[in-house]
């Protein structure tokens, strides 16, 4: 016996979180760390509709000392926060690089661009480069120029700032798409219930 379409859906999102299509808009901001540069943008997702917010890049100056950049990395990252509202925040992992000076510094960035959000109230999630460009491109190994070409396709009349930018609307784009995957919510309600 088979169940009309709308039955079916109906029994598959019987939870007490909303269907992952309906309800409110949601606006979310995508991060693509970086010490010099660190992009930031944030859509709005409405069902299945994606919009443009804002996007643009953080540079912290880099005659500064160590800690006064990461500072610097916070303040503007949480005046972004501030402006936009978002309801949640997506970061692009980061892999080891060749040289391990330069990964040790992504890392400290990396962490102030996590914790920032958090601190604040938003949940955090992560993707890897390869799940952000097949998400958005179809293909894990797409080019920049590609990353830009679809964000501007899905986004449209968005004029994007710099690649970095680009980037982390892909990282928004990605988690637009990946957030309403059972997976996701398990690790959410899993995180949840590990806090005190």
């Amino acid at each position: 016996m088979s169940l009309p379409i709308s039955t079916c859906r109906k029994r598959f999102f019987r939870r007490s979180e909303p269907e992952p299509y309906g309800g409110a808009a949601l606006k979310l901001l995508g991060l693509d760390p970086g010490l010099r540069r660190t992009g930031w943008g944030v859509i709005r997702v409405e069902g299945l509709r994606l919009s443009h917010v804002a996007n643009g890049v953080i540079v912290p100056a880099d005659d500064r000392p160590m800690g006064e950049r990461l500072a610097a990395l916070h303040e503007a990252l949480s005046t972004v926060i501030a402006q936009h509202a978002p309801d949640e925040a997506a970061v692009e992992a980061v892999f080891v690089n060749k040289n391990p000076e330069s990964t040790l510094k992504l890392g400290m960035a990396r962490g102030v661009v996590m914790l920032t959000p958090a601190r604040l109230g938003l949940s955090v999630a992560e993707y890897a480069p390869n799940q952000i460009k097949k998400s958005v491109v179809g293909a894990g190994h797409a080019e920049k120029t590609q990353i830009q070409l679809m964000v501007r396709t899905l986004l449209p009349g968005c004029k994007i700032e710099s690649a970095d930018a680009a980037d982390a609307l892909a990282v928004a784009i990605c988690h637009a798409h990946h957030r309403s995957s059972p997976a996701y919510r398990q690790a959410v309600q899993l995180a949840a219930g590990a806090r005190p």
